[in-house]
């Protein structure tokens, strides 16, 4: 059970950071090319919402049941094993909190240089804290 929900842990991510990575370009796009908020623009984002939001959902599960997740906690000498039970998880939540305040905040936006800008910022944090946190040498 284990082996599977890491698999699959692991191959969603590359789907989400892709989702997101697009909705961060579109977002930048749109703010330096001053276009248009469009319905289009809002679908972009909130797929790039969904795709985290389940990538978070997978992870929780997986930290429960991988022996480097929860149970290594007490084991913070170990640096491999820290990032993959405190800093990764930890992170990652603020880097999904932000990319869901992006998301929340957009709402109140009037224009559409704001609705941008705040995308750009928002998923942008998001996505470079998710990005640092990433055990690259387990993932790749």
């Amino acid at each position: 059970m284990y082996e599977f929900i890491q698999k699959f842990h692991s191959g969603l991510a590359y789907l989400a950071l892709l989702v997101v990575v697009i909705a961060l370009i579109n977002a930048l796009i749109g703010l330096f090319s001053k276009k248009e908020f469009t319905a289009k623009d809002r679908k972009i984002a909130v797929f790039g919402l969904a795709a985290i939001h389940t990538q978070f959902v997978i992870g929780l599960v997986l930290y429960f049941v991988s022996p480097l997740g929860f149970n290594s906690l007490g084991q913070m000498a170990d640096k491999e094993l820290r990032l993959t039970s405190l800093e990764h998880p930890l992170i990652n939540i603020v880097g999904i909190t932000l990319i869901t305040i992006g998301w929340m905040k957009h709402k109140k936006s009037t224009t559409s240089e704001s609705k941008f800008k705040t995308f750009s910022i928002y998923y942008g944090l998001g996505l470079l804290l998710i990005l640092s946190r990433i055990p690259w040498k387990l993932w790749l």
